[in-house]
């Protein structure tokens, strides 16, 4: 079975998990122990940012998990896919958020809140730690945070991600202007016309209807190749509960009901087609009850995104000094994050 076909078989079995590191996270060293963790652990995929030194950092993370795999007995399934995200500017994925030091009163209230620890004690952000969740500008009360689109030339960075061994990409697109939106989309299927891609999508500035439409003509250019993530809230997923998951379920039963269902002639019921329409990965705010949420409610998606949470639950052994040398830390880093596949894709 070809990376294609493979790729093809997880969805259709609804076993495909992807550790989301952020399309913004462009710490190397971050997501090169998220990738050692979550290779071990059994990951289907890896969504990172769209620069090459980061899908570099990916790739040898991916090598010293099979390198550790060997010491801790452990066997991978396969490699995991290598997703790079880009993103429109306006959406929130692809901005890296500033303080404007005249206007800050250093009431530090943005700090804590950080998940990335993009703020430290100086108040001037870590760039390559920002992931543009707006947390911080959330909680200032004297408008002294703003974002920059991180912008980038994808015609030449993308072949170079392609090259450094990235499988699929991702575009972001949770703005309005559909024509800028399929500008892009177009460029990235010329750009990888042989693989899947996927075009994340939330809600926030689309009705169900203009959702329905633009899921519609992104399929009429993608074909089979398309994925579609439902991003319910997208960056919310810091807690564990069915509520924070809530919107990553409702999303993708609203694209089930138009795409993948129909009507039953003999018994009036709205059943699943045979073959899905859309491939559909949960997203946004997703966490370890997102499956057992969807499932309970009979929302049928093809995989499950996690970033936050996934990130925040081996958040303390990924900053220990010693992580490369101890193989307990990794050890129990890896049994956390198995639990959370598991509890994923079950």
């Amino acid at each position: 079975m070809d990376r294609y076909e493979l790729m093809k078989d997880l969805l259709e079995k609804s076993k495909f998990f992807k550790l989301v590191c952020g399309a913004g996270n462009e710490d190397l060293e971050e997501v090169k122990k998220l990738t050692i963790i979550y290779t071990l652990a059994g990951t289907s995929g890896i969504d990172i940012s769209s620069t090459p030194e980061v899908v570099e950092s990916c790739m040898n993370g991916i090598e010293e998990a099979f390198f550790y795999a060997k010491k801790l007995d452990i066997k991978i399934p396969y490699r995991p896919f290598i997703t790079v995200s880009v993103g429109m500017a306006g959406d929130h994925h692809v901005r890296k958020a500033v303080i404007d030091l005249d206007k800050c009163v250093t009431c530090n209230l943005c700090i804590p809140v950080c998940p990335t620890d993009a703020i430290p004690s100086n108040l001037i952000i870590k760039k390559e730690k920002c992931i543009g969740c707006g947390n911080c500008s959330d909680i200032c009360h004297f408008d002294s945070i703003y974002y920059n689109h991180n912008k980038k030339d994808l015609e030449k960075i993308l072949p170079q991600c392609l090259s450094l061994g990235a499988e699929h990409i991702e575009l972001h697109a949770g703005i309005k202007e559909n024509d800028f939106i399929f500008q892009e989309w177009s460029l990235i299927n010329q750009i990888n016309p042989k693989n899947h891609i996927s075009m994340c999508l939330d809600r926030q500035h689309l009705s169900d209807f203009q959702l329905e439409e633009r899921i519609k003509k992104a399929k009429e250019i993608s074909g089979e190749r398309l994925i579609i993530q439902a991003d319910g809230i997208p960056m919310s997923g810091s807690e564990d509960d069915f509520n924070t998951t809530l919107q990553a379920v409702a999303i993708a039963d609203i694209i089930n009901k138009k795409f993948n269902k129909f009507i039953d002639k003999k018994t009036k019921k709205t059943i699943y087609k045979t073959k899905n329409e859309i491939n559909i990965l949960l997203s946004g705010g997703t966490n370890s009850l997102t499956s057992k949420l969807a499932k309970q409610n009979n929302v049928n998606f093809q995989g499950v995104s996690i970033g936050t949470f996934a990130r925040n639950i081996v958040k303390e052994y990924i900053a220990k000094n010693n992580f490369y040398t101890n193989l307990e830390i990794i050890e129990n880093s890896v049994f956390i994050a198995k639990k959370l596949i598991d509890e994923s894709i079950f």
